[in-house]
């Protein structure tokens, strides 16, 4: 009988947040680490080009090796894994292999896998600045994908833009393919996040119009 505790949506954003102490001796079980990893990729993205990649660290010597990239914040060592979001500025590529998978599975027709190809390579060679733009925008959906799955599932997370971006794309040998856009520890805490204020409404909603 599974007697596994389902929570809401609403709930697990509510209980998320920014956990910066773990248990260095909690575990994630492979099977629970990719389910997590399945539901970050399963975010949206411009085109369905999948943006991200996902470089996940649990070797305990590469993390020591991280530590210093990340300015000493222990976390990045005593978290199961720490996880470089990764955007993919060459995402056009995967434009053929999307959409010939899609006209296999009659998703679209072949008209349509001919004006979408023929749209995504346009606009990336035509706009310089949208390689950038989309890898960190499409790869940020996935972190916060991911953010959420891990708490949905019992764990903690703390997305972290403190880091050494060189530093970290040749200590991990990085293609120039890939920018790293964020850092995520992920794991079990071994002291809760503290309290944070909000904004309310009023402070954050315009509506229609300045």
């Amino acid at each position: 009988m599974n007697t596994e505790l389902k929570i809401t949506a609403e709930q697990v954003m509510e209980a998320r947040h920014s956990v910066r102490k773990y248990d260095p001796n909690g575990k994630i079980p492979q099977g629970e680490l990719n389910e997590i990893l399945r539901l970050a990729a399963s975010a949206p993205s411009a085109w369905n080009l999948q943006h991200w990649r996902f470089l996940v660290v649990t070797d305990p010597a590469i993390k020591e090796k991280l530590l210093p990239i990340a300015y000493n914040q222990q976390q990045v060592v005593d978290a199961y894994a720490t996880i470089i979001i990764l955007g993919d500025l060459e995402a056009y590529k995967s434009a053929r292999p999307v959409y010939d998978e899609a006209l296999a599975k009659g998703y679209v027709t072949e008209q349509v896998r001919e004006n979408m190809i023929a749209q995504i390579e346009g606009a990336y060679n035509n706009n310089p600045e949208i390689a950038r733009d989309e890898a960190i925008r499409n790869s940020s959906y996935a972190a916060m994908q991911l953010m959420l799955a891990a708490k949905a599932k019992g764990y903690d997370t703390c997305p972290m833009g403190g880091y050494n971006r060189d530093a970290l794309i040749k200590e991990l040998n990085i293609p120039s393919r890939y920018l790293p856009t964020l850092m995520l520890t992920l794991g079990k805490a071994s002291v809760q996040a503290y309290s944070t204020s909000r904004f309310g409404l009023d402070q954050l909603v315009i509506q229609n119009s300045f």
